[in-house]
């Protein structure tokens, strides 16, 4: 029996919804109560579900939904995010990602979206559609004991600011604001709905699956009284053999709109009672988090891996949509077999801005989608790529040039997972 490749329909969510969980091996079916509060989110639009369903069972599921990514520049394009793509194992190398992928992706061109983005769990998969690793993430473990902090004021923010302890209702209250400035900030950062807060704050229906454990809230005022920081972690409850606490905080978010915010913030986690170890969740790779200790090497690095993938959908919207370091003019070769951002253009750049067309100018680099989707950010290197083999510079300096135009002082940093 052929497979079918259809839009969701409400009377199968359900089925669609329990495909996911089983392609992420968290077994089971969900609840009523689940299933009617997705189902009731504005932003869970059916319409931009697929499924693959064989004798009436989804076996496959792909989602998107709509987002805004922040450019280097800081300002914002709209994003097709593409979010829980499962095939079950018995239907594997049957070309259904490729089917709903491609239909994905015409739509999300046709609807005016500028790039599509995702998190992707495994590396291989998502290269041959034209993605490519656009931020890196890195997790740190700080051994508190040989952080070097002084135990009588490390708890206590310099220049006047002062820490509060806060309830969820307050995250809500100050999380949406915080966060969008923070996106004005730092190139990488994708849009946060109403419903992300209530959810992770413990404001909406938690998935059956996983289990809801209230963490503690923490904000830093300014000596103003200005709110330009927030830190949300958890702990666990571990004691050594001589009743010696040995917990370990780990940090769920942490917003900071200043060095001096996310400064204090750390040294303040660093100082409560009973931690001996924190984890810092998944950072930007050049976080401070670091160099604000007076022992760095007490940070060590248990992560580091690709994080947010993208795909441009225009190629000249989306580069005209960002700054750059320096003025230049450079033709590109984009190579693409998808069809999307395929051709060669012409990119007059300028820390103000910049204007993208099509040309027949000879080009200065040829490089795949994916290639120039990891360059987008600012975060990749021609350089490497050329170096590497992905690319190809038809022009001699080239590789430097598009590294001076495009690269970024501070790293590209996507704080969330969808």
């Amino acid at each position: 029996m052929s497979l079918d490749v259809r839009t969701v329909t409400s009377s199968d969510y359900p089925d669609w919804l329990r495909a996911v969980q089983n392609g992420f091996l968290t077994a089971g079916s969900p609840t009523e109560e689940d299933v009617a509060d997705r189902l009731a989110d504005p932003d869970n639009d059916l319409t931009r579900l697929q499924g693959a369903f064989d004798a009436g069972r989804c076996v496959a599921t792909f989602r998107s939904f709509a987002q805004r990514l922040t450019v280097v520049g800081g300002a914002t394009v709209a994003a097709d995010a593409v979010s829980g793509v499962t095939v079950s194992p018995t239907h594997r190398r049957r070309g259904l990602l490729s089917r709903m992928m491609a239909g994905d992706l015409a739509a999300a061109r046709e609807r005016g979206e500028v790039v599509a983005t995702l998190i992707a769990a495994e590396y291989p998969i998502y290269g041959r559609f034209g993605f490519g690793p656009a931020t890196w993430t890195t997790e740190w473990e700080v051994a508190v004991p040989r952080a070097g902090l002084d135990p009588r004021r490390s708890g206590q923010p310099a220049g006047g600011g002062r820490i509060e302890l806060v309830d969820g209702a307050d995250v809500r209250k100050y999380g949406p604001e915080l966060h969008t400035r923070l996106a004005a900030l730092r190139p990488g950062v994708v849009s946060r709905s109403e419903r992300w807060w209530k959810v992770h704050t413990g404001a909406a229906v938690f998935p059956a699956h996983e289990k809801w454990t209230e963490p503690f809230y923490v904000i830093h005022r300014t000596a103003d009284g200005e709110v330009d920081g927030l830190m949300v972690y958890g702990t666990d409850d571990k004691w050594g053999d001589g009743k010696q606490p040995l917990n370990t905080a780990t940090v769920r978010d942490l917003i900071a709109l200043t060095p001096a915010a996310e400064r204090a913030l750390w040294h303040f986690l660093c100082s409560v009672d009973w931690v001996t170890t924190v984890r810092s969740g998944y950072r930007a790779p050049d976080d401070l988090l670091p160099d604000f200790l007076p022992d760095p090497r007490a940070a060590r690095t248990v992560t580091h891996a690709d994080w947010l993938w993208l795909r441009l959908l225009d190629v000249e919207r989306a580069l005209e949509a960002r700054s750059y370091g320096n003025e230049a003019s450079l033709v590109l070769d984009v190579r693409d077999d998808g069809g999307m951002a395929q051709g060669r253009f012409l990119l007059d750049a300028s820390p103000e801005g910049a204007r993208c067309t099509p040309t027949t100018r000879s080009a200065d680099l040829a490089l795949g989608a994916g290639e120039l989707a990891s360059l987008y950010l600012g975060d990749g290197s021609a350089r490497r790529l050329v170096d590497l083999g992905r690319a190809d510079e038809l022009r001699t300096g080239a590789a430097e040039r598009v590294d001076a135009v495009f690269r970024t002082g501070r790293r590209p940093w996507c704080p969330d997972i969808f």
